[in-house]
This record gives C-alpha cells, sequence and structure tokens, in this order.
C-alpha cells in the first residue's frame, strides 16, 4: 500500500503484513521526521465486532482506552557514527544504479534502483530474492549522491562485503560484489542516457 506523510506528502510503500494484525500503526517520515498514524485496510473488512448502533459506540469507546503501537518507517541513523553530518538519502543526479544478480536462485536478473533506500531480503523486501538462505529484511543499499553503503539487518547468516561478514554499513563502488544467504550481488553504476 502506499502512504504518504501529511506534512511533506513523501510517499512510501508500506507493506500492510508489518501491522501485524493491528487496526493502525504510527510511523515517523524519513524525509522530515514527522510522526503520523496510518490505518491498515485490512483491518476494517476483518472487524465484525464493531459497533451496531451510536450507543453501543459511545460505551465501547468510554470502556477500553485506544492503544496504538509505533513503529518507525525506516530504520534511525546508526548511534555509533560519530559523523553528525551525514549527507541525506539521494540519488546521485545523473548516474543509473542497477543491482546485478550474478549466482544465486534468481541469477541473470537485473535490479534497476529507484529510490534512495533499497532493502534486500526473502519477502517484503523491495528486492525479493528466491533465496531461502537469506533472511525477510536482510540487507539494505542506502545512497546518499554517490557515497553508496550496504549494511545488514541484522539477518541469520550476514551480509558478506570481500568473503568476510559485516557488522557495519560499508561503502561501494560500481562493480562491487556482496553475498546475500547463497545470492551474491553486483553494483552497477552507469552514466544516464
Amino acid at each position: 500500500m502506499i502512504i504518504e506523510c501529511p506534512s511533506c506528502q513523501a510517499k512510501y510503500n508500506y507493506d500492510e503484513d508489518r501491522f501485524d494484525r493491528k487496526p493502525s500503526k504510527k510511523i515517523k517520515c524519513a524525509r522530515c521526521a514527522t510522526v503520523f498514524e496510518i490505518h491498515n485496510p485490512a483491518f476494517a473488512a476483518k472487524d465484525d465486532t464493531a459497533p451496531r448502533n451510536e450507543l453501543e459506540a459511545t460505551s465501547a469507546a468510554k470502556a477500553a482506552p485506544k492503544i496504538v503501537e509505533t513503529t518507525e518507517q525506516s530504520p534511525l541513523p546508526d548511534a555509533r557514527r560519530t559523523d553528525k553530518h551525514e549527507p541525506a538519502l539521494a540519488l546521485p543526479p545523473g548516474r543509473r544504479l542497477s543491482l546485478a544478480i550474478l549466482d544465486g536462485p534468481d541469477a541473470g536478473q537485473v535490479y534497476r534502483i529507484e529510490k534512495p533506500r533499497v532493502t534486500i531480503g526473502r519477502s517484503g523486501a523491495d528486492l525479493t530474492l528466491n533465496d531461502n538462505e537469506s533472511s525477510r529484511q536482510h540487507a539494505a543499499v542506502e545512497i546518499r549522491d554517490m557515497l553508496i553503503t550496504v549494511s545488514d539487518l541484522g539477518s541469520t547468516n550476514g551480509t558478506l562485503v570481500g568473503g568476510e561478514k559485516i557488522t557495519e554499513a560499508v561503502e561501494l563502488s560500481n562493480q562491487s560484489e556482496f553475498q546475500v544467504g547463497a545470492t551474491t550481488l553486483m553494483l552497477i553504476v552507469t552514466e544516464e542516457a
């Protein structure tokens, strides 16, 4: 589902599975940091406990306080970083970025990067892999103009760069390779045609 920040009108693709069968969630806009509430469209369709009349609705509202779980849309910046003036997430002008899958179940596919933060994993990710060795939300590629990094999202099998498991964001350059589960990916940076 597509959600929009009421403050800055930034649009996000929100995975409805993240509602965890709750009627609504509060999220924080990655662009302007505004916290706003979104409603689960599937909850209204499944809710057969809705009050039948106004009196029932009023008494139900007084009886139980509304509990809303808050969830961030994107993770907060890493507190371990000492650089407080890190550039904002943004795609580089005049460049086309892609992730080519070199090895693994999806070998031969190329994913064009069209937003500055791309998650990679088995399900609920921007780049979904048919790889049982990858976690659902395995790794993330973040772009800050020409600074491109990959970080592990707490996956079971880890993310490897140069054959080594990474514990923090690692910078990538054109034709850098990294491994997510049994899948090897390569970052490709080309001039925009």
